[in-house]
């Protein structure tokens, strides 16, 4: 599949907050910090809000960036998406996420996932937006936040907390709950699996958390059946065969039962084919590793999918060999509307390839064999815990009555709840589990 963010004009003055500041936490004299905020979008109503920020280290101390929320306070009880346009310390690094609070008030969060801000200087431009999911207008001007100002100045109707503590401007209402900063403590579980399995029926694999699909439905051509029979696993290998003949279509899926799957690094080691194992070539066939979230209506926001897939002989309009990774944040069958956004590298991916998928600090990082192929993010970021998947399917058919047969293969899977493994680092994981005789483990803990 492949698919598809300030507010009246309130400036504390300095020295009056360096007073206040001082009360508010012991470390202030050292670590002064100085919000400035402007907007690109004045007008009440608008489509999409968008402070921008910039913030200052006046002390004498470095600030570590991980340390620092900035809050952006608004009114209204709808759904809201950030992303961030540009930023100088790089999107990359910026995070955000809204927090209700009481009533229709609610605010949203920026952190960032590294960095420090030395004595004296500023992050520069944070050019932030954000817009409600079903992108429809919404009135901005009761927004506390916000202020009709088209060029930085001092803003105390946004707040700093550093490492938990107000260091700058006045909350709306009463004083919110800090949130904490949360130090990453490493791998919080583990999956693996070398899928050394006698078949499809293998008890092991329901016990171990797999079903293999024999329900009907998408995706795929119509009437195709999804086989569990064609799922084997002939040498410890994953083998999915999915087979045409025109008329009688046979697709192939295997997935984890749980959805308990969110941020972390998702990794499999896959062999993509370009020809069929049987018959003549040229089916438009899609070879998957990805996750999923259902969608429980059409347009659900809180849907997610990371894709990585293989078209070996095309599709969807595109004449030969590719390779899309695709994040989605939501769509819609009928009519078709899709959110999403992809990365596509023309060019045959035929053999053996190790994929890894890292998911973080609002980022998605797709990696083939140790490379950097694509980076996503902002509206793209998963919500909600999602399913593991390898599947292997027909976007149609072409003519002809001669039996096909189309084969994807799947030496192991690894997963690594809430860290970041890097590529190379995953390969040493996994020599040491089968090193160590470990052909399956399972510490991820269900939601």
């Amino acid at each position: 599949m492949s698919r598809n963010f300030g507010k009246v004009l309130g400036v504390l003055a300095a020295t009056t907050l360096a007073s206040a500041l001082l009360a508010t936490t012991p470390a202030a004299a050292q670590q002064a910090v100085r919000l400035q905020y402007r907007t690109s979008s004045a007008t009440p109503t608008t489509a999409q809000a968008e402070p921008w920020f910039q913030l200052f280290n006046d002390g004498t101390t470095p600030i570590p960036l991980n340390q620092v929320k900035i809050r952006y306070y608004l009114t209204g009880s709808e759904t809201y998406r950030f992303a961030c346009s540009w930023a100088v310390v790089s999107c990359s690094t910026v995070t955000g996420q809204f927090v209700r609070q009481t009533g229709a008030d609610q605010y949203l969060e920026v952190g960032f996932t590294g960095g420090t801000l030395a004595p004296g200087a500023t992050t520069a431009d944070l050019q932030l937006r954000f817009y409600r999911f079903d992108w429809q207008n919404f009135d901005q001007s009761d927004d506390y936040s916000f202020g009709p100002q088209p060029t930085y100045a001092d803003w105390g109707k946004a707040t700093v907390y550093v490492n938990g503590a107000l260091a700058w401007g006045t909350p709306h209402g009463s004083e919110p709950t800090p949130t904490p900063t949360i130090t990453p403590t490493g791998n919080q579980g583990t999956l693996f699996d070398d899928f050394s399995y006698t078949g499809s029926s293998d008890p092991r694999l329901a016990q171990r958390g797999w079903t293999v699909r024999s329900s009907s439905g998408g995706p795929g051509v119509p009437g195709a059946t999804w086989d569990p029979a064609a799922v084997t696993f002939p040498g410890g290998l994953l083998t999915l065969d999915s087979s045409t003949n025109g008329s009688t279509t046979v697709q192939t899926e295997l997935s984890t039962a749980n959805r308990k799957f969110h941020e972390g690094t998702y990794a499999a080691r896959v062999r993509f084919s370009d020809a069929p194992t049987t018959g003549p070539d040229g089916e438009h066939v899609v070879q998957t590793f990805f996750t999923i979230t259902p969608l429980r209506y059409n347009m659900d926001p809180d849907y997610g999918e990371l894709d990585f897939e293989y078209l070996p002989n095309g599709g969807w309009g595109e004449p030969g060999d590719i390779l899309y990774t695709t994040s989605w944040e939501t769509y819609q069958a009928d009519p078709w509307q899709a959110v999403n956004t992809h990365t596509e590298e023309r060019a045959s991916f035929a053999g053996w390839h190790d994929l890894v998928i890292q998911v973080s600090g609002g980022r998605i990082r797709y990696y083939v064999d140790g490379r950097l192929f694509a980076d996503h993010g902002d509206i793209y970021y998963p919500e909600t815990p999602m399913w593991i998947m390898f599947n292997q399917w027909f976007i149609d058919l072409q003519p002809g009555s001669a039996p096909r047969t189309y084969r994807e293969q799947v030496d192991w899977l690894y997963y690594a709840k809430n860290e970041v493994v890097s590529p190379s680092d995953v390969q040493t994981r996994v020599t040491a589990f089968r090193a160590a005789g470990t052909t399956f483990t399972d510490t991820v803990p269900n939601p």
